[in-house]
């Protein structure tokens, strides 16, 4: 299924379905964990999902969003973040367009999801650890926690002109 929302040679690092007459390249999944932290990110994916339900949610639509973050040290890694469109998690997906500038906090509006990829704004990374359901092996993956609302900037003053003859 192809999604016209996913920049060229994204997922050369990425996870994705595989065909039958696919070349087989990759010899192991890789990736860099950043440290616990705020960092600067950058959406540079969205694909519509649907999560199937668990314990926890119900059944509903999901944004599946690729992030870039970037640590202000050079650190930099994509991460996979999911937004259950549901009314119990209505605050997260609000938190997220916030944080992207489309939303106002307290206010109410219809998301606008063909301008999420390219959208910048500022998150909190954290380290989440767990064991493999099979192995027991302990795992580690980044997880973003939050987003932060834009800080507020001060209004920009017109451009001075210099205009002959006027004093």
């Amino acid at each position: 299924m192809a999604n016209n929302n996913i920049p060229d040679g994204f997922y050369e690092d990425t996870e994705r379905e595989l065909g039958w007459d696919d070349e087989i390249q990759n010899d192991g999944q890789d990736f860099e964990l950043v440290p616990d932290g705020d960092y600067d990110f950058e959406v540079i994916s969205f694909e519509r999902g649907r999560h199937p339900g668990s314990e926890k949610l119900p059944a509903c639509n999901k944004a599946i969003l690729h992030i870039k973050v970037c640590g202000s040290n050079g650190a930099t890694t994509t991460i996979t973040h999911n937004l259950f469109l549901h009314s119990r998690t209505e605050g997260m997906v609000s938190a997220f367009l916030v944080g992207i500038g489309q939303k106002k906090k307290g206010e109410s509006m219809k998301p606008r999801w063909g301008e999420v990829v390219g959208s910048k704004g500022k998150c909190k990374v954290i380290v989440k650890k767990w064991k493999h359901r099979d192995t027991g092996e302990e795992m580690s993956g980044n997880e973003i926690k939050k987003f932060y609302e834009p800080a507020e900037k001060p209004p920009t003053q017109p451009p001075v002109t210099f205009q002959a003859g006027s004093f």
